[in-house]
């Protein structure tokens, strides 16, 4: 009887574990296909208003590729980036070999990180340790698979129609918030695609600055390994 009430007590636990990842995923699959390409622009905005803006084209594929080419500005076109799970590098015409970058840093500086450009699949960084449901959102609570990932926690509010980020809150082990991810802007790029075309972001670290991402298109597309691939890198302009 004893042992009866236990597997009635565990099951809701387990059964809300299994549909927390089960929803991560679908809203993985909402943000984006998992094979294809974009283009975006990245604005970084400094409390003296003074703005700099980077036109970059991305490629992804799988659960852990994904690499970028600069466009635009002109002192930046040519330079690409390539993550492989967690690693990455960057790539600079006449410099030699990639060099290895941390997912902290930034190569557009402002208060996207490399982690945020270079974005993976949430469900394949982190684990669901909670899920909260009101009248119209979702709220999952996530922690880091790994201790290399830039945030050890994330808390997702999702709308729970659409399944889509409103906003996601990325903070430290202890519960300290470093930035907050505003997505705005719901847009139909076609081919079922209908997601936030905007992502704005901001820092109790940086205070006064803001970073806005801003896609143009993304489409689904497959591509062959060998575009993931540091020998690659000086290749990318072949891919548009």
């Amino acid at each position: 009887m004893f042992r009866f009430i236990a597997i009635l007590l565990f099951l809701p636990a387990a059964v809300f574990a299994a549909d927390g990842t089960a929803l991560l995923k679908e809203i993985d699959r909402n943000l984006s296909p998992e094979s294809y390409e974009s283009y975006r622009k990245l604005i970084n905005i400094e409390p003296s208003g003074a703005k700099k803006e980077f036109t970059m084209f991305t490629v992804k594929k799988g659960l852990d590729k994904v690499a970028s080419l600069f466009l635009a500005p002109a002192s930046e076109n040519g330079r690409s980036t390539l993550r492989l799970g967690e690693n990455m590098w960057l790539y600079i015409p006449n410099v030699g070999k990639p060099i290895r970058i941390t997912s902290l840093q930034s190569v557009v500086g402002g208060v996207f990180n490399n982690s945020d450009i270079l974005q993976l699949d949430y469900a394949a960084e982190y684990y669901v340790t909670g899920t909260e449901v009101t009248a119209n959102e979702y709220i999952l609570k996530l922690k880091a698979k790994t201790g290399t990932v830039a945030y050890d926690r994330l808390v997702i509010t999702a709308d729970k129609a659409k399944k889509l980020p409103e906003k996601i809150e990325c903070m430290t082990q202890g519960g300290m918030l470093i930035k907050t991810l505003y997505f705005k802007e719901i847009k139909d790029f076609g081919g079922g695609i209908v997601r936030p075309s905007v992502i704005e972001t901001d820092s109790p670290l940086y205070k006064g600055y803001k970073s806005v991402m801003i896609f143009a298109k993304i489409k689904k597309r497959d591509f062959k390994d060998e575009v993931f691939t540091m020998g690659y890198m000086s290749n990318m302009s072949e891919l548009r």
